[in-house]
């Protein structure tokens, strides 16, 4: 099942197998899920929905909802690791390769952050070059900018972001 949502940022695609989310793009980005289904909303899209609404108008740091994700097992543990940078900071690849055990996954870690079906809800906008420099994002680099300067106005506003 799938529905399309309003965005400050422009329109976006909910996917859910299951009862859990399976993907969130922006409808014109780089790379978008298959609508699975029919056109409709179920509780966990209505939670993604109102979830999200929250989200963009600063009023949610964290989501709650059921995630399943497909990909290979490195790409989940890196999406994985994604869901526990924190709202307002950001990481750069190698930060997240050393997590994972070895800072020579970076290319790996850019590679999964790529292509996670999850976007906003689990926030590969906030993975950065590691010279704080914005780096590629399916939904456009003006999108991630926008991503964080909601997340944290203070720091986009003095460049320490970027």
């Amino acid at each position: 099942m799938y529905t399309i949502i309003d965005s400050p940022l422009g329109d976006v695609l909910l996917v859910a197998e299951d009862e859990a989310i399976t993907g969130v793009q922006f409808t014109d980005a780089a790379r978008v899920p298959a609508r699975t289904g029919e056109e409709g909303e179920t509780p966990v899209l209505a939670a993604a929905r109102r979830q999200l609404g929250e989200y963009f108008a600063g009023r949610r740091t964290e989501f709650d909802l059921p995630l399943a994700p497909r990909g290979e097992p490195f790409q989940r543990r890196v999406w994985d690791l994604l869901g526990t940078i924190p709202y307002g900071e950001t990481r750069s690849y190698g930060d997240l390769a050393r997590e994972l055990g070895d800072v020579g996954y970076a290319q790996a870690v850019g590679a999964a952050n790529g292509r996670n079906p999850i976007a906003v809800v689990v926030p590969c906008h906030r993975v950065i070059g590691a010279d704080g420099s914005l780096t590629g994002y399916a939904g456009g680099l003006e999108r991630k900018r926008s991503l964080l300067a909601l997340e944290e106005p203070a720091a986009a506003d003095a460049g320490r972001l970027f």
